[in-house]
């Protein structure tokens, strides 16, 4: 699954390319926008919600698309070779200067403005940490109604924020020091507090484009722990462990001495 600075940085180019231009094609081979009537409307607005990609169109309609572990979004010039087979488009929106097509999405979705307004994925998302001014006390609100849930799960549920992903879960617990399978109940409000607003300063730092880094020191290195299970912590030297957690089973690393003793349950 995409962090949520993808998502921004993929919004923002296609922001740049086709916002305020007018559709020449739209085209779909999903059933449900095969027939959307798109042609000659304009791309009023491109925005990301935490992982959700949204292109609304002058009439109120907007196209949602999720892309989990897979789907991504292309920018072209007309007469530009695609880079991706075009049995995988999803959708491709036509304009005159540039071609937008989304691959692989599992999601992909026109909305009414009422459907949007009742649609769950978008109306149960928690604060958008690169987007929102982030309410301290509401955040802190959302986390204790998840007070048995260890911290390492609750981060990246959505619906109490949104845009952590799995790097971002292992490199923000470990650099605040965080035992990922203490339950949220462990953990003292400035401590989630501090947890939520270094998440929120290192994706805005990756908006910029390049590799994604949430180190930034002279010595190698991009990450602190997340895909360096077997090797040593870059901190205090100890092996670098990772154990699959939550109901998704997504893997989560972390140092057992730096981040207070953790230790994964059996």
């Amino acid at each position: 699954m995409p962090e949520g600075d993808t998502i921004h940085r993929t919004a923002n180019t296609l922001r740049r390319a086709i916002e305020g231009a007018v559709v020449t094609a739209f085209e779909s081979p999903l059933p449900k926008l095969a027939e959307p009537e798109l042609d000659g409307r304009t791309i009023a607005r491109v925005h990301a919600r935490g992982k959700n990609l949204l292109i609304e169109f002058d009439d109120g309609r907007v196209l949602h698309s999720h892309m989990k572990m897979e789907g991504s979004w292309h920018v072209y010039r007309p007469n530009e070779r695609w880079r991706v087979g075009a049995h995988r488009a999803r959708v491709t929106i036509r304009t005159e200067r540039f071609v937008a097509v989304c691959f692989d999405a599992p999601v992909v979705e026109l909305l009414t403005p009422f459907e949007l307004r009742a649609y769950r994925p978008l109306t149960e998302l928690g604060p958008d940490l690169i987007a929102d001014d982030l309410d301290d006390a509401a955040i802190l609100a959302r986390f204790r109604a998840h007070d048995e849930d260890p911290i390492g799960v609750a981060v990246m549920n959505q619906s109490i924020v949104a845009g952590i992903g799995n790097v971002y879960k292992a490199e923000v617990l470990f650099i605040e020091r965080v035992d990922p399978f203490a339950p949220v109940r462990a953990i003292d409000d400035a401590t989630i507090l501090a947890i939520v607003h270094r998440a929120a300063e290192l994706l805005k730092k990756n908006l910029t484009g390049g590799k994604r880094r949430t180190r930034f020191m002279l010595d190698p290195g991009f990450e602190w722990v997340y895909g360096r299970s077997g090797k040593p912590c870059r901190a205090c030297g100890v092996t670098v462990k990772m154990k699959r957690q939550g109901a998704q089973m997504r893997s989560t690393y972390y140092c057992p001495a730096c981040q207070r003793g953790a230790s994964a349950p059996e």
